[in-house]
């Protein structure tokens, strides 16, 4: 069987299972009792075996000399020659960690080693956690930049904004490596492909559309500016104190460049902007949309409410009330939008072109065939993007990759 009839026959087959084991299981209480049995969820073993001294003098002193050198007269040998080119270091400083907040840096290692399994899992990228004692941006970024010559990719992790985006802003200058924050661009990306698909199945170009954004942090403005650059022009963030438009004092340098998308200059609150809306896009808090709201919107709207746990409005309600398509962050309703679809075919590719950089032309190719993954006889309320466990993912996604880099010239090989 090829991979889709793979994934159709396991869907059929195991999805009433799978969900009667989630609905009662304690995952808390589980992770807990597993973590504590693990003592780590990554560890390290070599690819080469040592059971003699001439392995030991092959794979350490003297025979490691020899690459060693060879590095020394040209360092992008450092790829050939050792796993820097498979390896991504997850970096955080632990002040967003989940929905849990600034708990630390080493409270949020359980993370970022979950994180390493999703590389390895979904990319087959050998990944390393990095928890930095630091909350300073000089601090963090010298730290970042002092150690990246022993990979071949950074991603940023659980930083709180508006510092993550001067952080990476700071170290796409200075880093001869992607970087590549994934609260900020992975959500993007999958946002993006959910999107493609949910407006041709309600038949409206995104030129011709208002989006309207719940949560001005990293995620919110990634999105905004991710679809942007693929033809939105008119699209109103909210923070907690409403609508964002040029005109209104206090903003970052983040909150006004989006500030111009806001075409009409709409003000107030969330509810008063969201009327006659195409899009409804939430990286927030729950229980921020009414059904009262999704009526108000525009003909056949579109609602994505990502806040985890709790959405800002659950799927079944918002479909209720008359939302044509919705897609939330939950496993336990159609359409989840996960970043697990993207952060790790976006690195293989990425790592496979030996890129400088991860740029716009590559994350709009990533979301161009994630969205491609459904069919057009496929698109309906509940299939507008694919699972995460679709064995197609990875290939399709870093293969798009890889070209977008090489076409946008931030390849290397």
């Amino acid at each position: 069987m090829n991979a889709t009839t793979v994934w159709k026959f396991y869907s059929r087959q195991n999805v009433k299972t799978a969900e009667t084991k989630w609905r009662n299981m304690d995952y808390s209480k589980e992770s807990l009792r597993k973590h504590y049995e693990w003592r780590g969820k990554i560890e390290i073993k070599p690819k080469m075996p040592v059971f003699n001294r001439e392995d030991l003098s092959i794979a350490y002193t003297p025979g490691v000399a020899a690459p060693c050198l060879e590095i020394q007269k040209d360092v992008q040998k450092s790829y050939e020659l050792t796993g820097r080119w498979n390896t991504v270091a997850v970096i955080t400083d632990g002040t967003a960690v989940l929905g849990l907040g600034d708990i630390g840096p080493e409270a949020g290692m359980p993370v970022m080693e979950g994180k390493c399994v999703l590389f390895k899992s979904f990319g087959g990228v050998d990944a390393i956690p990095v928890c930095i004692r630091s909350k300073e941006t000089d601090d963090i970024v010298r730290t970042i930049a002092l150690i990246a010559g022993s990979f071949g990719g950074i991603n940023l992790e659980d930083i709180s904004a508006p510092r993550c985006f001067e952080i990476e802003r700071k170290l796409k200058r200075i880093c001869d490596i992607p970087v590549f924050h994934d609260d900020q661009h992975g959500t993007a990306i999958v946002v993006l492909a959910a999107l493609l698909n949910a407006l041709k199945v309600t038949g409206k170009e995104i030129g011709c559309i208002r989006v309207v954004v719940s949560g001005a942090g990293a995620a919110g403005i990634a999105i905004v500016k991710l679809l942007l650059a693929v033809g939105l022009h008119d699209a109103v963030i909210c923070d907690s104190k409403g609508a964002i438009y040029r005109e209104r004092g206090g903003l970052t340098a983040e909150k006004w460049d989006v500030a111009a998308a806001n075409l009409s200059g709409l003000k107030g609150t969330l509810s008063d902007v969201i009327a006659q809306a195409d899009v409804f896009i939430g990286v927030s808090k729950p229980g921020l949309v009414t059904a009262d709201m999704v009526k108000s919107m525009a003909e056949k709207p579109i609602l994505f409410p990502m806040a985890n746990p709790t959405p800002e409005i659950f799927p079944d309600e918002a479909i209720e009330a008359g939302a044509a398509l919705v897609g939330s962050g939950r496993s336990d309703y159609p359409n989840q939008i996960n970043n697990v679809l993207a952060f790790p075919g976006v690195f293989r590719g990425a790592l496979d072109v030996r890129a400088s950089d991860i740029n716009d032309e590559m994350k709009i190719a990533a979301a161009r065939a994630l969205a491609s993954l459904v069919s057009d006889a496929e698109l309906r309320q509940g299939c507008i993007i694919p699972a995460p466990f679709d064995p197609r993912v990875k290939d399709a996604v870093s293969l798009a990759v890889a070209q977008a880099a090489r076409s946008s010239g931030v390849a290397r090989i």
